[in-house]
Order: structure tokens, then C-alpha cells, then sequence
């Protein structure tokens, strides 16, 4: 496996894999601070960032490498260059390349023509370094056993519920997408990967709009905000309103089990998608899982780069 282009190119033992040794990072930080010695990766950004950008810069410098920041504009991309030709570009200077754009066949085109690892870090498609902080938050509050645990998204059926359907049935667990029926449901043909993959897991995926049925005896509730960078404002007010019953509240978190936390993967605007009291509250566990980001990037740079990860059979 020599990129990370989408959640389902991992394989449950890469996810395994990744998530000991982000652990590892989490209690080391400079454990393998000369994995990257005298290498440089490249972050390409088309869209703003606090985390990704912050988390990829930090696992680089942890590993000892020199991390190069690069905004959408500053490159020949937008003066006519191919993707083709900037993949190989990149390959001949850096050791490793993570993007952060919109359209997912622009970061597939890379991948296909970068000689080096090329990591999605976020496309409209899909969020595949977010779900595995998100599976490591989710490892430390839970263990391992997760029979009989419910794990819920609610809101948008956007890049996240995609990536939470797709890492959660490759998981085994059961999981749940909780959004209105109709133009913000998540794309079908991902709900079909997802139920696939569950099939030979023993996971369970479920599509619901109802958020209160979702909720009920869930361990986790998780949601994103409603209105993603691309959304055209003329949708906010049909999409605030068919999104605003599955809003996170004291009266959804009060149908969880009583172990139950709360995730978000930030940015949040409290009294939309969530309410302040739920994600300040005491089962909130956001902090954590954006410190995460930090050492599960840090991890797939370290074994990418090494060439440990076989990839899916999805």
C-alpha cells in the first residue's frame, strides 16, 4: 500500500497497526525523531485548516523531518500544470505528500502519478486521517471489545459520515449514519461499500432519520457542523432546517448509555449542530481526539514511508 487515498484502502490490520503505534506517539512524541532525518513532506492545502495543517506539521517535525507548507495558490496548478506532472514534481523533492482539497479524483490523480505516499487529509469525498484519531479516542475510552456498542454520527451525510459508515464496518462495529432523507442523506454507493465490508466483518451499518432512535443505548454521538466549506449559501436555510432535529442535546445525550461520550471533529458552532453544554460538558472527549490527529498522522508517515501497510481487499 503505498498511499492513503481513501478510509476504505485500509485494511483492519493496518488500522491495528496504526492506532498501536499513534498510541506509542501519543506517550512518546520523539520515539522515532529520525525516521524523516533529512527528508521533507509536503502539505498542499486548497482548503483552510487548524488541525490538519498543525497536526501534519508536528508529526513531521517529531520524526524529524522538515515539513513544507504549501497553499492552494502558491503552486503552478493554477496557472495551467497538470496534476500529473506536479505529482512528479513533488516526488523528486520530498519524501511524502498530504493534501487537503476538494475534489477526491484530484488527490486519486496524485496518488496514481507521485512515486512517494500521498495521504488524503480531507477530501468532499472522504476524511480517512480524521476517523483513525477518531478510532483511537474511541480505543482509549472503550478498549478493544466493542460488542454491543453503538456508534453514532448525526447530521450532514457528508465526507464524515461516509468516512464513520466505512472505518466502522472495516472495525466490526455497529454503526449508525443519522441524517434527513433525501439531499443530505450520505451517498448511496457508500452505504452499499459499507454494508460490504460489514458483511465479512461482522459489522452492522445503518442508515436512520430518526435521531432519537439512533440515540438510544449509543456509547458514542458524534457530529460534524452543517454547512461544509463548497456548501452554497442559498442551501443554508433548507439545510439548517431539515438538519436542526438532529442537533446534539442534553435530550439526545440523555437516551445514551451511561458511558456514552461525545465527538466532534471541529470546527463547531455551538447552538447549531451541538449544544454548548454538551460538547463543554464532561462526556465530551473533542480535545482529545484533535490532539490524535497529531499522532495518527505522525504514525501513517511513519509506516507509509516504510512501505508496512498491505492495504484493503474491499
Amino acid at each position: 500500500m503505498k498511499d492513503l487515498l481513501r478510509t476504505s484502502d485500509l485494511s483492519r490490520d493496518d488500522i491495528e497497526l496504526l492506532l498501536q503505534t499513534a498510541a506509542e506517539f501519543a506517550e512518546n512524541p520523539l520515539r522515532s525523531r529520525t525516521a524523516l532525518a533529512n527528508q521533507s513532506v509536503a502539505i498542499y492545502m486548497t482548503k483552510p485548516s487548524t488541525r490538519t495543517r498543525l497536526a501534519s506539521e508536528t508529526a513531521v517535525a517529531h520524526l524529524g523531518g522538515t515539513p513544507i507548507f504549501i497553499r492552494g495558490d502558491e503552486l503552478q496548478l493554477g496557472r495551467g500544470e497538470t496534476i500529473a506532472d506536479t505529482a512528479k514534481i513533488i516526488s523528486g523533492y520530498c519524501s511524502a505528500l498530504i493534501i487537503r482539497t476538494y475534489a477526491q479524483a484530484d488527490v486519486d490523480e496524485l496518488g496514481a502519478n507521485a512515486s512517494i505516499p500521498v495521504i488524503n487529509a480531507l477530501t468532499d469525498d472522504d476524511h480517512p486521517t480524521q476517523l483513525l484519531a477518531d478510532w483511537l479516542t474511541i480505543r482509549e475510552n472503550f478498549g478493544t471489545d466493542i460488542a454491543g456498542r453503538k456508534f453514532v454520527y448525526l447530521g450532514d451525510g457528508n465526507n464524515m459520515s461516509h468516512s464513520w459508515l466505512i472505518m466502522g464496518a472495516i472495525m466490526g462495529a455497529h454503526v449508525v449514519a443519522a441524517t434527513p432523507e433525501g439531499a443530505w442523506a450520505p451517498d448511496a454507493t457508500v452505504v452499499e461499500t459499507a454494508k460490504k465490508i460489514a458483511a465479512h466483518t461482522g459489522g452492522k451499518v445503518e442508515v436512520l432519520h430518526d435521531p432519537e432512535v439512533a440515540a438510544k443505548d449509543a456509547s458514542v454521538l458524534y457530529t460534524d457542523v452543517w454547512m461544509s466549506m463548497g456548501d452554497s449559501e442559498s442551501e443554508r436555510e433548507a439545510k439548517v432546517l431539515a438538519l436542526s432535529p438532529f442537533a446534539v442535546n442534553e435530550n439526545l445525550i440523555a437516551l445514551t448509555n451511561k458511558e456514552s461520550i461525545f465527538m466532534h471533529c471541529l470546527p463547531a458552532h455551538r447552538g447549531e449542530e451541538v449544544a454548548a453544554s454538551v460538547i463543554d460538558g464532561a462526556r465530551s472527549v473533542i480535545w482529545r481526539e484533535a490532539y490524535h490527529r497529531r499522532t495518527t498522522i505522525q504514525a501513517l508517515l511513519f509506516h507509509l514511508t516504510k512501505g508496512d501497510l498491505k492495504g484493503s481487499k474491499h
